[in-house]
């Protein structure tokens, strides 16, 4: 069992989105493909980003490596049933240029074999096909920024570095070598953030979740002393503006290294 499937009840409730953001990602996708386009979504979870396209009938793959986490998006409720895979996205069970469009949402922070899954997701798309690489994101200075800085720093002073690998950085500056790339800014809503809620929420992020368990509860502790001091309490608001934006690659004919 990986540590996706023990988070998988849980996973979509601490990163939540709001009714009609989906949708619209799914409208922004589309817009870029071909009618009846195949898409394929890597690491599609429980189906938070994906469930729009399965219900609406999409010529839609979902694939992850977490069980637990398709056995969750297949217990949607939803009017179709989306088709699901499990695989590694290093290593996929699909033909040469079987799909229109690649989406990675969330994904490219997570891996450290991010240059692995790129060259395996230029494999399986089709010549002028389109790579989407999604992420929500929240403002520079809120609640979030100021709580993964902090855990850098604590989890730095322990000797302990998950933070330092810079692996969707470096993806971006592959693909930016690799393809041409166009910047939607798809959605924008309002959100009320809280310390409490980082701390629930990052214990399931790819990195932190990979430290040993005595180090993540130290970590942790350190983490909820220092925001109880620095906003009074967990549970302090903070009204923030997030969005979701996509990035779109669409690759060169030719591979430059």
């Amino acid at each position: 069992m990986t540590v996706y499937d023990r988070l998988a009840p849980g996973f979509d409730r601490l990163r939540p989105l709001p009714e009609g953001v989906p949708g619209e990602i799914r409208t922004a996708i589309l817009a870029e493909l071909p009618a009846n386009a195949r898409l394929i979504d890597l690491g599609c979870g429980a189906g938070r980003i994906g469930w729009p396209f399965a219900a609406a009938g999409d010529n839609y793959t979902a694939v992850d490596f977490s069980l637990g986490m398709l056995r969750q998006f297949a217990d949607r409720d939803l009017p179709n049933k989306p088709r699901l895979a499990q695989a590694d996205g290093t290593s996929l069970p699909f033909p040469d240029a079987a799909f229109d469009g690649v989406l990675l949402v969330q994904v490219l922070s997570g891996t450290s074999h991010w240059r692995d899954l790129l060259k395996e997701v230029r494999r399986i798309l089709r010549p002028g096909g389109a790579l989407f690489v999604g992420q929500s994101m929240a403002p520079d200075d809120g609640i979030d920024a100021q709580m993964k800085q902090r855990l850098a720093e604590i989890l730095d002073e322990m000797n302990e570095h998950p933070y330092q690998r810079k692996s969707r950085e470096d993806a971006f500056g592959w693909l930016e070598r690799q393809a041409s790339l166009t910047i939607k800014q798809v959605a924008r809503w309002p959100m009320t953030r809280t310390p409490r809620q980082f701390t629930e929420r990052h214990g399931t992020g790819a990195r932190f979740s990979a430290l040993d368990p005595a180090v993540q509860a130290a970590a942790m502790a350190r983490l909820t002393e220092w925001a109880q001091a620095a906003f009074g309490t967990l549970d302090a608001p903070s009204a923030e503006v997030q969005r979701f934006e996509l990035r779109i690659y669409r690759f060169h004919q030719k591979a430059t290294p």
